[in-house]
């Protein structure tokens, strides 16, 4: 190590020669020493060249650390090292949504969740920890959404942050929120029919249409009310002619369940030609699953004249639940588990058709006891007639 020098004036301030970075020639290499709690310490100034480092630096520099005002590159480099590891024990919202991400599984549900996460949730609270976060920060969050976002929207974005919090504190990792996240209002209990005419059109626009599939899917809708995804994820192996039922493999409630599979149903799928090599009932391209049709049965739609703003798929679904609440004869429950509802809250929007039906049933109570009233009230009259009958005098006896 080459050899210190002092320098006169400035006490614990020296440097040493060595070879100049990028050049020619030698280059001061500045160094201060002083105490701290009995100890001597020793750190780097500068070059000359490369810092423009001067030896009334170097004295500054030293007063700096003296006052505690600086760290030594060695303290510097434990101070960024202990950082480190404090943030590694950090559970922020960002990883905590790694972890609860690689837990989903892959899918459409989860894109979409990724990229309410990223547009939505990261900018705002990536970097902190949930018990950092506030109720205002999250309120604040809410009302720039509701600007330009629907309600269901922005409840979407929250029930995600909820659920990425609420995934962290069941794992151990970290505390939860000090507050309850507080959802806007949505009215979700749009409920889509049809009138007995415009079946009658979509019907015939079924018939007349040349789609190899979306025909068949609409018809599908309407016989079991499966939703879109459920027939897109429907293969043959799922579908029991013998015993009646058709399993489905993760829909969206999340656990595989049987729903029947009545006549009409089952004279459908027999009638669909099976694709090589696929196991698919309605397959996509190379025969994988589908995962789009919509151009297809809204031209179906348009050439039914149905109002625009009934879903195909999702719609027909609602026509089959309204079919059976309106009918009297099946029981909301049985309508719930039909339609795969895990809330009754979700079927109870067709309540009003099921009222509907007893009214009907109802009113034919009514009608029974008044014919029944009607019948006593002629028995009394034909009772009548018999005794003044009895009683009537015969005119010259």
């Amino acid at each position: 190590m080459a050899k210190r020098i002092k320098i006169e004036g400035y006490p614990g301030v020296y440097y040493r020669m060595s070879d100049r970075i990028g050049a020619k020639g030698q280059d001061r290499v500045y160094y201060v020493t002083f105490k701290r709690d009995g100890k001597l310490i020793e750190a780097k100034a500068g070059r000359q060249h490369k810092d423009q480092m001067t030896p009334a630096k170097a004295n500054r520099y030293r007063s700096r650390l003296i006052d505690g005002k600086e760290q030594t590159p060695q303290e510097k480099r434990e101070a960024e090292k202990a950082a480190k590891a404090e943030k590694a024990k950090r559970w922020t919202v960002d990883r905590l949504w790694r972890e609860y991400k690689a837990g989903r599984k892959p899918g459409k549900s989860l894109a979409t969740d990724a990229g309410r996460y990223e547009n939505y949730i990261e900018p705002a609270f990536a970097k902190k920890e949930p018990k950092d976060i506030l109720a205002l920060d999250v309120e604040r969050l809410k009302r720039q959404l509701l600007i330009k976002r629907s309600p269901q929207t922005v409840k979407h974005v929250l029930n995600l942050l909820t659920w990425i919090v609420n995934f962290g504190v069941k794992q151990g990792l970290c505390p939860g929120l000090s507050f309850h996240i507080g959802k806007p209002q949505v009215s979700n209990t749009k409920t889509e029919d049809l009138s007995p005419a415009q079946l009658k059109r979509l019907l015939t626009a079924i018939a007349e249409d040349t789609h190899a599939q979306a025909g068949n899917m609409m018809l599908m809708a309407l016989y079991s009310g499966m939703r879109r995804g459920e027939m897109f994820k429907l293969q043959w192996s799922h579908v029991d002619f013998d015993r009646g039922f058709i399993r489905l493999v993760d829909p969206k409630g999340g656990v595989d369940q049987m729903i029947p599979l009545n006549d009409q149903a089952s004279k459908l799928l027999k009638g669909i030609a099976k694709t090589k090599g696929s196991p698919y009932v309605f397959p996509g391209r190379g025969g994988g699953q589908r995962t789009d049709i919509n151009k297809a049965v809204a031209e179906i739609k348009k050439k039914a004249g149905l109002p625009k703003d009934f879903r195909a798929l999702h719609g027909l679904r609602h026509v089959f639940a309204s079919q059976l609440a309106s009918s009297g004869e099946v029981d909301l429950y049985v309508v719930q588990k039909l339609l795969g509802h895990k809330d009754a809250r979700m079927t109870a929007r067709y309540a009003h058709l099921r009222d509907t039906a007893l009214k009907r049933a109802s009113g034919l109570a009514g009608d029974i006891v008044d014919e029944i009233a009607a019948a006593v009230d002629s028995d009394k009259d034909k009772i009548v007639n018999l005794e003044s009958q009895k009683h009537k005098v015969t005119p010259g006896r």
